[in-house]
């Protein structure tokens, strides 16, 4: 079956809703991991730090340029990630939509490629 990642977007509005209330959050996302968890499509899922303890690494000019978080526009910032091993675009959105998230963020959803989609070198 595919792959596909739920990728956490959310705002600095939206994370500060979270926060505000990220007792019961958290008590649901459990709920949601167990229930994914017992329908055997849950390969991984991670949150992410905050913003402002991550740094990017710039590879614009000759030399990398790491510059320290928060960086740039923090309109939609990626806070973490469910992987699930479904069979359909279709069913990943299904459960993207069971996510429990706070108003203002979103969920993006990516394919993960196979192995046998990747270009392969042997020499």
């Amino acid at each position: 079956m595919p792959k596909y990642l739920l990728i956490m977007r959310g705002t600095d509005e939206s994370n500060a809703a979270m926060m505000a209330d990220i007792d019961e959050l958290m008590a649901t996302t459990r709920l949601f991991i167990e229930d994914a968890v017992k329908a055997g499509v849950l390969l991984a899922a991670e949150g992410l730090d905050d913003p402002g303890q991550g740094v990017v690494v710039d590879f614009s000019g000759e030399t990398p340029v790491v510059t320290d978080g928060p960086y740039g526009e923090t309109k939609e910032l990626f806070g973490g990630f469910f992987m699930l091993d479904v069979a359909s675009k279709q069913e990943a959105v299904e459960w993207a939509k069971r996510v429990p998230a706070a108003p203002g963020s979103k969920i993006e959803i990516r394919r993960v490629p196979g192995d046998d989609e990747v270009p392969q070198t042997n020499e």
